[in-house]
This record gives C-alpha cells, structure tokens and sequence, in this order.
C-alpha cells in the first residue's frame, strides 16, 4: 500500500510538472523575475537606477526592476552580501572597508565600471580662493590649497549658531564617506575650531551650498562628482595628504580618484545571465551624468524624466550597452 501511496504521488508531481510546462508553452509566458538595486539616496544613484529600469523593463522581457528601501549604505552592503538585493549601481567600493575581502570571499561580485573619473571631500566655491571680477567679490582666503589650512580660516566659515567656532558641513549620516570625513576633521585638529555640522540629506547639503554660492558668501563642506552641483556650479576640492590605502580609513589621506562600480550578488549572474551582459557594458562619465543631474535641477524634472532625456539625447548609448534587438525595443519605448 505505501508503494502503491508513492508511485501515485510521483505521478501527480509528474503531471503538475508537464501541466506547467504546457501552460508556459502555450501562453507564451514565463514568470517575472524581480530584480532589485541599492537606493543609498543620492541623485545620480537614483538617475542610474530610472536608467537601468528603462532598459531591464523595455529593453528585455519578462522583469521587473525595483529598488532596495534598506536605508543606508553599509545596510544595503550587507543586504547585498546575503542576496536580499542583486546590484548596487554606483558603487564607491573604495568607502567600504570590508570591498577586498568580501570580493576575495566570493560575497561581492564586480561586473563593471561604470564611472572612471569621480571624486570626493572637502569642496570651496572658486572665488573663495581666486575671487570672481564680474561678482565683484574678491579672494577671501588666497592661500586656501588644503585641508590642513582651514585651521587658518574657522573665521571666514562662521557657525551662525556658535559664534566661536567655524562651521564644516559634513556628509551625509548613514554614508562611509561621513565616518571617514569626521575621523579626518579630528585628525587636523579642525574639531577645536569648527563644528561639523551634517544637514541629513544631500539635498539640504547641496541646498546650503547653493544659497551660500548665490551669494557669493564661504562655504566649505563634502561634495563628491558627478552631482549637477559640480556640474553647474565652479567649486574646488582641497587638497590632503596623497591617498594611502593603509591610511585613507583613518582620515589621514585624500579619498581616492576611484572608478565608480557596478557590483551584484554572487546570485545575480545565474539569476539574469543576458542582464548580466548590459551591465558590464553600462558605462557613463562624471560630466555626461553632472550634465543630466544639472538638467534634473534647472528643469525641475523628476528622476525617471532625466532618464529619458538622458537617453534620447545620447541616443549612441543604447548601441554602446545593448544588442541591436534590445536597443530597437528601447528606442520604441522612449519614442511612444
């Protein structure tokens, strides 16, 4: 009787099997594949990722591409590393001080470069420096190169809400480069002349610059490129200590001159092997993005919008990263 129990579910098994296949067959249909990406909350990760869902969702069949609500970075690394999430696109790995090892474990997986020429710290508008004739304003602080001379200058960067001391605008809370930059800031021993200050989000950030800038008034604070900041208005990165990967974490050397990066899962490549392949071929540039991110705040565009701008106005890119089938079917959709 127990032979008799086995052999009859071994053929209901059987059956649900062939019943699936039959119905995928005749319907023509498979089941949709969910792909999810880091959203770490800055601009051009969020320009990316309306990129990419253009292209996975219209350009491919059979996927949905959403994004990661996990909070901060380090959070989504992790959520990466136990393939809750399959990409992070836009990847500062040179901020994560586990991205070595978790690469050589086999737990981060690089597919590809997605930007070769970005940068990050301390930032001053130019005419803080060099001043600007057609505003007028002259050069306020001439001999302003590095980050070791704002010890000089805590006067010229006023914390409005503490007289006695100078005012630092830090990262964002929750971003690797935040812990760096303070751990930098108490290094040169600008914690006994100024307050870092973080305003929680980067547009607050970007926000403080601009009407500083607008102005004409010192500001100094952490920027990185591409932002449409860098892309529209004329600051300058100070200079540090040249990079050491022995010191960098400590806050003691420039951040890196690093490729921005496009990792996954070590699930991805199995789970949408052709998505894979437009990944690795997904390459941009700091000036193409600060562009379309200077597009986004003139305009007033929402993300998704700046994406379709992006693509119609480099419309090459599609033939760059997508077979022609795939780019054709882009193409239609950008142009409905």
């Amino acid at each position: 009787m127990k032979k008799f129990f086995a052999f009859m579910m071994v053929l209901l098994v059987m059956s649900s099997v062939i019943s699936g296949c039959s119905n995928e067959a005749a319907t023509g249909t498979k089941e949709t594949v969910k792909i999810i990406a880091t959203d770490n909350g800055w601009d051009s990760q969020k320009l990316h990722n309306e990129i990419a869902k253009i292209i996975v969702e219209h350009g491919y069949e059979g996927y949905d591409f959403e994004v990661s609500t996990a909070g901060s970075s380090t959070m989504n690394w992790q959520a990466i590393i136990k393939g809750e999430v399959d990409l992070d696109i836009e990847s500062w790995t040179d901020n994560v001080a586990s991205y070595p090892e978790d690469v050589s474990n086999g737990d981060i997986v690089d597919v590809g470069i997605l930007v070769p020429d970005s940068a990050q710290g301390l930032y001053v508008p130019k005419y803080v420096i060099e001043g600007d004739p057609e505003r007028g304003i002259e050069p306020m602080a001439p001999d302003l190169k590095t980050v070791e001379d704002l010890k000089k200058y805590p006067e010229l960067f006023p914390d409005d809400e503490d007289k006695t001391k100078g005012r630092i605008y830090g990262a964002i809370p929750g971003w690797m480069a935040d812990e760096v930059l303070y751990k930098k800031y108490e290094y040169y021993g600008l914690n006994e002349m100024y307050n870092y200050t973080r305003l929680g989000s980067e547009a607050t950030l970007f926000a403080s610059l601009v009407s500083a800038y607008n102005r004409g008034e010192p500001w100094v604070g952490y920027c990185y490129e591409p932002t449409w900041v860098s892309g529209k208005l004329d600051i300058v990165l100070l200079e540090d200590a040249p990079y050491d990967p022995d010191l960098y974490l400590e806050g003691k050397c420039e951040y890196p001159k690093q490729e921005l990066k496009i990792v996954s899962s070590n699930k991805f490549a199995d789970k949408a092997p052709d998505l894979l392949e437009f990944f690795k071929k997904y390459k941009t540039g700091s000036q193409l993005i600060a562009d379309a991110l200077a597009y986004l705040d003139e305009t007033r565009a929402t993300h998704e919008e700046t994406a379709k701008w992006l693509l119609k106005e480099n419309d090459y890119l599609l033939d760059e990263w997508l077979p022609e089938e795939n780019a054709e079917r882009v193409r239609a959709y950008l142009n409905e």
